[in-house]
């Protein structure tokens, strides 16, 4: 094996991934198929090593798994115009947005009830209340 090739094991521990979710992604095209040793293991190149890197820091952003495809074709293509990406980028982040919105609501409701609460037994407990089937009928 040549010095610049990764098993997958190193592969996983290089970039911080499971080697289940590496056999996945191959399985779904994400991340190319690497050659195999006579032995026939798995024989990763720094340009899967690069790939990979990109498909994580991707994830962590939050970009879906079909996000991040569009984005690695568009990144293969280094002539073009980026507005494609930026349209990406900026659909995610309305996403984002809608969900932040979402937790804010979520968040004030949940403060509301705990204000609420009397401190007294769970019989009369505003959160427990709330939680039961007139309270979703009250919040919906």
């Amino acid at each position: 094996m040549a010095s610049a090739s990764l098993s997958i094991g190193k592969l996983a521990a290089a970039t911080g991934t499971k080697v289940e979710t590496i056999r996945y992604y191959e399985s779904i095209g994400l991340l190319a198929a690497p050659e195999r040793t006579a032995a026939n293991y798995r024989v990763y190149s720094p340009d899967h090593l690069a790939r990979l890197s990109f498909i994580r820091r991707a994830r962590s952003l939050g970009f879906s798994l079909e996000q991040v495809q569009a984005l690695l074709g568009l990144a293969d293509q280094k002539d073009r115009s980026c507005s494609a990406v930026d349209l990406i980028a900026r659909e995610h982040l309305a996403d984002i947005d809608r969900k932040l919105a979402d937790l804010t609501m979520l968040r004030a409701e949940l403060d509301s009830l705990i204000v609420q609460c009397g401190h007294g037994t769970v019989s009369e407990c505003r959160i427990i209340e709330s939680l039961g089937p007139q309270g979703a009928k009250e919040n919906a």
